[in-house]
């Protein structure tokens, strides 16, 4: 599912809220998002999961075309672990 797929879910089951109001609300939950791990903060999403931010330490990699040795930096990168609720419908049966 896609973003514009989400909204107009979202549109369809709420009569009531324009496709304009969710794309919206949509986009501030998603910036809220972001703006939280920016700031190194966790966001927790009950039964669904959360989202942190994980440090990776810089290392030496190599370029694929030619083999040769480079250097990457230390980044940040977004991680996610699902929540028991989300866990446990992906595997019943």
């Amino acid at each position: 599912m896609i973003r514009s797929e989400l909204i107009q879910k979202i549109a369809d089951e709420n009569p009531h809220l324009t496709q304009r109001h969710v794309e919206r609300i949509v986009n501030t939950v998603f910036e809220a998002i972001i703006d939280a791990l920016a700031k190194g903060d966790r966001v927790e999403l009950r039964g669904f999961g959360a989202f942190s931010v994980k440090a990776r330490d810089g290392r030496v990699g190599r370029n694929p075309r030619t083999g040769e040795a480079v250097q990457v930096d230390d980044k940040k990168v977004p991680f996610f672990k699902t929540g028991k609720l989300l866990r446990d419908r992906l595997n019943t049966k």
